[in-house]
């Protein structure tokens, strides 16, 4: 008979399409993983891999039986779950995909709020795109995703979470950084960092601008990065100005090596949302993890804006 361990590092290699992230993820050695799929593969008699050098795709069969072995796997989550409530006890892997920069800042604060009540939680944050969070809920391949925009599906569900601010940052030596403040169509004459025009805050400053009949293509792109924090440190080394979530920019302008310049007439705010299949059958510290958070959508963005408060006056 099949065993449940050998059944997750065929899941976990599917999904990283790699042995040795799967190791990782497993905190196994690559060999060990390596030997798990192949005596799968001679017990069966059949190949659930197609390797290519380092990479690996899935074969006719591994793509037959993927969708079974998640069903197995998450009956048997399931199972271990209603052991665990007969003893009230809570516990297991709580998965959660995570899109935003944002959202980055905020769930370690939320989970470890959360693992005080329930110590034998083991919260794993997955950071990915947005579109792979909507595509590994319809796939139920995670329980809960946050993003930074409300998903449009018949098969999900989502709810806020936190509201995050989107400000323009500069270097302190830049002339609008004693001032403070500038005007949008000041932009246009400088030196910008962004990110990619799909990513949520590119959204929502561009949303913003739209009044002023300003578009990505008047900026003066000097560098485009896929993340935030990269970003950030390019504006701290003078390359450009860019727009971030205040979060993510919140140690920068406590140590005064950012500095925020508000944009008369522009406020950029953006909703994230924590979202779920309803369709996927959520596991006890799942279930009660979804609702915590939703419980903490009010307090969770008093705590914010004061904490931010408190940075911009110690700067």
């Amino acid at each position: 008979m099949v065993e449940l361990s050998a059944l997750r590092v065929f899941l976990i290699a599917a999904e990283e399409r790699n042995f040795s992230k799967a190791a990782q993820r497993l905190h196994m050695s690559q060999s060990a993983i390596s030997q798990n799929i192949q005596t799968l593969e001679r017990t069966y008699k059949i190949d659930l891999f197609v390797r290519h050098g380092r990479t690996v795709e899935l074969s006719e069969a591994g793509q037959t039986i993927l969708p079974m072995v998640r069903e197995v796997l998450l009956a048997a989550r399931l199972l271990e779950d209603g052991l665990q409530e007969v003893n009230n006890q809570i516990g297991g892997e709580l998965l959660i995909g995570c899109s935003t920069s944002a959202g980055k800042y905020i769930l370690p604060t939320l989970l470890a709020e959360f693992r005080h009540d329930y110590p034998a939680v083991h919260p794993r944050v997955k950071i990915i795109s947005r579109d792979s969070v909507v595509e590994r809920l319809l796939s139920r391949l995670i329980p809960i995703g946050i993003a930074s925009r409300h998903i449009e599906h018949r098969d999900i569900e989502s709810v806020p979470l936190f509201d995050d601010r989107i400000i323009l940052i500069v270097h302190p030596s830049h002339p609008w950084a004693t001032y403070g403040r500038a005007f949008p169509s000041d932009l246009l004459d400088q030196p910008f960092i962004t990110r990619e025009d799909t990513s949520g805050t590119c959204e929502t400053v561009m949303e913003g601008l739209k009044p002023q009949n300003i578009t990505i293509d008047n900026f003066d792109v000097v560098m485009e990065l896929g993340n935030t924090e990269a970003i950030e440190m390019a504006v701290e080394r003078g390359v450009g100005i860019a727009f971030v979530s205040e979060m993510v920019a919140a140690r920068g302008l406590a140590l005064g090596r950012i500095k925020k310049v508000e944009m008369e007439g522009l406020d950029l705010r953006r909703r994230i949302y924590m979202a779920r299949h309803i369709g996927f059958p959520f596991t006890r510290s799942q279930s009660l993890f979804w609702e915590f958070a939703k419980s903490q959508y009010e307090k969770l963005n008093n705590e914010i804006w004061n904490s931010l408060v408190n940075f911009d006056v110690t700067v």
